[in-house]
């Protein structure tokens, strides 16, 4: 599945530590929105009443677990801007979407960024997102994503200054990241968010 909406909406430490982290390049951190699919459904009015047989055909599972790990990173990227953009790291529900590596980073990282005096403004588009795998079988089951991350509308702001922060020039604004979402107790999280160092 691809999603290309926009949701509203600094050196790479560790190659498991970008998106949340990608940030950390943008000032000597790397910066890595989220953007969640809108899919639009027919009109419906018109359409024939489907046979019982049709209704009562369950899911693919497997499909219903793509589709859910896709809705969960998007919604963590739109977690995400909200805690890069806040400067007491206070603001978003990361909790509900993020858990183990990808939680500890974007946390950790966002405060090393907000330590800085900096903070994140404008969005991230997360781009044609894909679920490469899905091991339903695991006894946590999990879903592969690759995404294209477009970063150049999230800017980095001093707070003291109130002027945009000195970056690198060269530096990517639209990569390749291939993240892992599990399904937990209370649902699917997001537990590694990884940038490819290629553009997309």
């Amino acid at each position: 599945m691809a999603g290309t909406t926009r949701p509203r909406h600094s050196a790479i430490r560790t190659r498991n530590r970008l998106i949340g982290v990608a940030i950390a390049a943008c000032t000597a951190l790397s910066l890595t929105g989220c953007t969640s699919d809108s899919s639009k459904n027919a009109d419906a009015k018109d359409s024939p009443t489907p046979s019982a047989s049709a209704s009562t055909t369950p899911a693919d599972p497997t499909e219903a677990a793509k589709k859910a790990a896709i809705t969960t990173y998007h919604a963590y990227w739109q977690e995400m801007e909200k805690l890069y953009a806040d400067i007491t790291g206070e603001a978003g529900d990361i909790d509900r979407y993020a858990a183990s590596t990808a939680l500890s980073s974007a946390r950790s990282d966002a405060k090393s960024v907000h330590d800085r005096h900096l903070v994140h403004t404008g969005d991230v588009s997360v781009l044609n997102t894909t679920a490469t795998a899905a091991d339903l079988q695991r006894k946590i089951p999990n879903v592969q994503l690759t995404s294209c991350l477009d970063i150049s509308r999230w800017k980095v702001m001093n707070t003291k200054t109130g002027k945009p922060a000195a970056l690198p020039s060269g530096r990517l604004t639209k990569f390749v990241a291939v993240s892992t979402v599990e399904r937990w107790p209370k649902g699917w999280r997001v537990i590694r968010n990884e940038p490819q160092g290629k553009p997309c």
